[in-house]
């Protein structure tokens, strides 16, 4: 029996519990989805039914809730500069976790956000621990995870120690969490081809954030070259990480039991790379 619970970002058009039947299509154990539009500001607050009906074809399709990892919207960013658009974000965040404690989820995955050239890595790094904090004290139940980025642009979370700094003010260590994204790793300059540079990669992960904060992976390829912090997902093979890695990461007990996500480009091999992925084991 396979400890690895893999999936991929379905689509939860036409209300949420429709990502479950998303995914149970496909043959995934996890899955991601967005509880509202991604692309937008004000949502529709869940209703009774919505919420009955995810909970039971959850709970009918075998699929724990920790192996589902919910993502918040886009356009928000817990650091930004500007006060009035900061509090606008922690709203929406703080939306976005009460979605999930109705939902029964128990991690909402997130973009840290980004200083866009206006105050200091630093500033921006507290911003994004203290919002965290507010949002945390005000709701339970749900753990806050944390996603590496490419480091496009002025986002920040594409360095371990950005995280690790994030994680080092958190007040409520118990329910904060990493999502590492493989294409993001990649882009960001953090090798996993062979089976050296994956362990001294993940070694330095240990060493600077550890591995008891990992609540899940994103599984995706890079059409990018190593370090070009710029963010394209490619299919599983297709792009410069190549297989191994993914070979790599399917034997490694430290992502047992946590969702491993895919975001790979084309979803209708979505079937086959998750079959792909499972083959792997040894």
């Amino acid at each position: 029996m396979s400890n690895k619970f893999v999936g991929a970002h379905t689509s939860a058009s036409g209300g949420v519990f429709n990502a479950i039947s998303n995914a149970q299509a496909i043959g995934a154990k996890a899955f991601a989805l967005f509880t509202k539009n991604q692309k937008r500001w004000d949502a529709k607050a869940l209703d009774t039914t919505t919420i009955d009906k995810f909970k039971k074809g959850l709970e009918k399709s075998g699929i724990l809730p920790k192996h589902v990892l919910p993502h918040d919207s886009y356009l928000i960013n817990l650091g930004h500069p500007e006060v009035e658009k900061r509090e606008k974000s922690m709203a929406a965040f703080l939306d976005e976790v009460q979605r999930c404690e109705l939902l029964g989820l128990d991690r909402l995955n997130f973009h840290p956000g980004s200083h866009l050239k206006q105050i200091s890595e630093d500033e921006c790094l507290s911003k994004i621990s203290e919002a965290m904090n507010i949002t945390l004290n005000s709701t339970k139940g749900v753990s806050l995870v944390l996603e590496n980025t490419a480091g496009q642009g002025s986002n920040l979370g594409w360095r371990f120690e950005h995280l690790a700094q994030i994680i080092e003010k958190i007040e409520d260590k118990s329910r904060v969490g990493v999502c590492i994204d493989t294409c993001h790793m990649f882009a960001a300059g953090y090798d996993i081809r062979t089976k050296e540079v994956y362990d001294a990669t993940w070694a330095e992960f240990e060493k600077v954030v550890g591995f008891r904060y990992l609540m899940g992976m994103h599984i995706n390829d890079s059409k990018p070259d190593l370090g070009s912090h710029v963010d394209r997902h490619h299919s599983l093979g297709e792009g410069k990480i190549g297989l191994d890695a993914f070979r790599f990461i399917m034997n490694d007990k430290r992502m047992d039991d946590i969702p491993l996500i895919l975001e790979t480009i084309d979803e209708s091999i979505w079937k086959e790379e998750i079959e792909l992925l499972y083959s792997f084991e040894n």
